[in-house]
C-alpha cells in the first residue's frame, strides 16, 4: 500500500472549476489506459494542460486525486436507477453497464489495484458500489417473497455469486460483447442458482 505524502495546501487564488475538471478528468483516463501504478502527477498535468504545482495545489499526492477522479464519476449517479422491478430488469441494467468498454475497464483497474490501492476501490464502493448492494439484495428478497427463489435460498451467497460472475465476464469476454449476450449470460447463472421468473 502506498500512502501520500501530506503536502500543506498555500492560501492563493481561488480554484479554477475548469482545472479541477481537466485534471479530475486526465487523472481518470490515465487509470483507464495505464492502471495506478503507471499513473503519475506529472502525467496527469501534462494531460490536463497545467503544471505539477496546480495539481499538488488541489490535490494532496497521486492517491487522493485517484479517488477523487472515482468518485467524480459516480457522484451524479441517480440512487433511483437502483430501484429494480425485477430479477431481469436489474440483470438488463447490468448488462448494459457492463457493454460499456470504459465500465469495463475501470472494474478490472479497480480490482487489479486492491493490493497496492486499496484506497481506490474502496472509494468506488463507497460512491457507488454500497448502493448498488443494497439495491441488489432488495430485489432478491423481493424475488424470494415472490417465490422465484426457493424460500431457504441465501441471497448473501447468491450476491457474492453474482458478483464472481461479473468479475469472470469482466476478464475472460471481450469488451465488445453486445449487451443482449451479457444479460443472457448472467440470466444462466441465475438460473443456475434457482432463480424461476414467472
Amino acid at each position: 500500500m502506498r500512502g501520500d505524502t501530506a503536502r500543506p495546501r498555500r492560501p492563493g487564488r481561488p480554484r479554477s472549476q475548469e482545472a479541477d475538471a481537466a485534471i479530475l478528468a486526465a487523472a481518470l483516463d490515465l487509470l483507464l489506459e495505464r492502471g495506478a501504478d503507471q499513473t503519475s502527477i506529472e502525467q496527469v498535468a501534462q494531460r490536463a494542460g497545467v503544471t505539477r504545482a496546480t495539481v499538488y495545489r488541489r490535490f494532496a499526492g497521486k492517491t487522493t486525486l485517484l479517488i477523487q477522479a472515482i468518485e467524480s464519476r459516480h457522484a451524479d449517479h441517480d440512487p433511483a436507477a437502483l430501484h429494480w422491478p425485477d430479477v431481469g430488469r436489474m440483470l438488463a441494467d447490468w448488462a448494459g453497464y457492463l457493454s460499456g468498454p470504459g465500465n469495463r475497464k475501470m472494474l478490472r483497474r479497480l480490482y487489479s489495484a486492491a493490493d497496492d490501492y486499496p484506497e481506490l476501490l474502496q472509494a468506488y464502493r463507497d460512491t457507488h458500489g454500497h448502493q448498488r448492494a443494497a439495491a441488489v439484495r432488495a430485489t432478491l428478497e423481493q424475488a424470494r417473497d415472490r417465490g422465484e427463489l426457493a424460500p431457504d435460498t441465501d441471497l448473501a451467497a447468491l450476491q457474492h455469486l453474482l458478483q464472481g460472475a461479473v468479475l469472470h465476464h469482466l476478464v475472460t469476454f471481450p469488451d465488445t460483447t453486445p449487451t443482449e449476450e451479457i444479460e443472457s449470460y448472467l440470466a444462466a447463472v441465475t438460473r443456475q442458482a434457482g432463480h424461476r421468473p414467472p
